[in-house]
């Protein structure tokens, strides 16, 4: 079984402050993940954000229906959090947001360390089509993000 990460980087002219309020805010992950996810926060608002606090999502991977849940396993405003998923497609997924003040801006940094379940077979599954799903997850992220804070 493999563990994987994928790091992504993005600048925004915002403070850090601005940014990292708009990453906390769990309902605004529906505006920035790709549409064919059909991706929906189905906690109640308002969500107090904080460590220990537990979201549940429904998304579809390929077509197919699933739950996730999350728990904030970190959380150190305005500079980063952490996310882990308790229930959903990964044996493993260990998110972490990290936000530096630079050049007047911000720059925002998800880092990544997932493992898929079922072994091998799992590690055969992450070649065919996870890796490339989860960049293009991603790829998509910084697209938005980077409009919406343009």
């Amino acid at each position: 079984m493999s563990r994987h990460s994928i790091r992504r980087e993005i600048w925004l002219p915002q403070a850090r402050e601005e940014v990292f309020e708009f990453f906390s805010a769990a309902r605004n992950l529906e505006q920035i993940t790709p549409p064919l996810l059909n991706f929906q926060v189905l906690t109640p608002e308002p969500i107090p954000m904080g460590e220990g606090t537990l979201i549940d999502y429904k998304l579809k991977v390929h077509g197919l229906p699933m739950k996730w849940r999350t728990k904030i396993t970190r959380w150190n405003p305005p500079y980063q959090f952490a996310d882990i998923q308790l229930k959903g497609p990964y044996k493993v997924w260990d998110h972490t947001h990290t936000f530096l003040e630079e050049d007047g801006g911000t720059r925002m940094i998800d880092e990544v360390i997932y493992e898929l379940p079922f072994g091998p077979l799992g590690d055969i599954v992450h070649a065919l089509m996870v890796r490339s799903d989860v960049e293009e997850i991603f790829r998509y992220r910084n697209s938005v993000i980077g409009a919406l804070f343009a």
